[in-house]
């Protein structure tokens, strides 16, 4: 591993240990020849992903930048870093149990907005408007009556068991 302080490869383990969930390693790492200290994870990654744009474009997929469009649609609103550590995860695992090293950026953009909606309604508009290119108001009313309506099918199904 290279030092980011440095550029040396001459960098040593000092320790390791499990993420809470269990899916990365954290390992503290030490520069023998600057001293600095950093911090790496690691991850278990079952296949290479590449994703094809909407201009046909391939690009190498990048989990991190996945996390990043997650936590912009999530600004300031109250979920913790484990459920969003989590969700991206599955979506990860999700793209690699599909079987496929092409993945159409629409369905990243659909499986994101899948476990949005059950997560937060705010980052799941927020992130909708921007992955459907909303250019309108209307755009957003048609969004948010879609999902009044599905909130009010499970208001509908809950009095139905009582």
């Amino acid at each position: 591993m290279r030092c980011p302080y440095c550029g040396s490869t001459n960098t040593q383990v000092k320790d390791s240990r499990p993420s809470e969930d269990h899916t990365t390693i954290r390992r503290r790492r030490v520069c023998a020849d600057c001293g600095g200290r950093f911090t790496t994870f690691e991850r278990v990654q079952l296949r290479e992903l590449t994703v094809i744009k909407r201009s046909g474009r391939r690009i190498p997929f990048d989990r991190d930048k996945l996390m990043r469009s997650v936590q912009i649609a999530l600004r300031k609103r109250p979920v913790e870093p484990e459920r969003v550590e989590r969700m991206v995860s599955g979506i990860v695992r999700r793209l690699e149990n599909m079987g496929e090293n092409d993945i159409g950026s629409a369905t990243i953009g659909r499986l994101v907005m899948e476990a949005l909606k059950g997560l937060d309604d705010v980052a799941y508009v927020r992130f909708a408007s921007v992955y459907k290119n909303f250019r309108e108001a209307k755009d957003f009313e048609a969004l948010l009556g879609e999902l009044a309506g599905t909130e009010g099918e499970d208001a509908d199904e809950t009095e139905a068991e009582d």
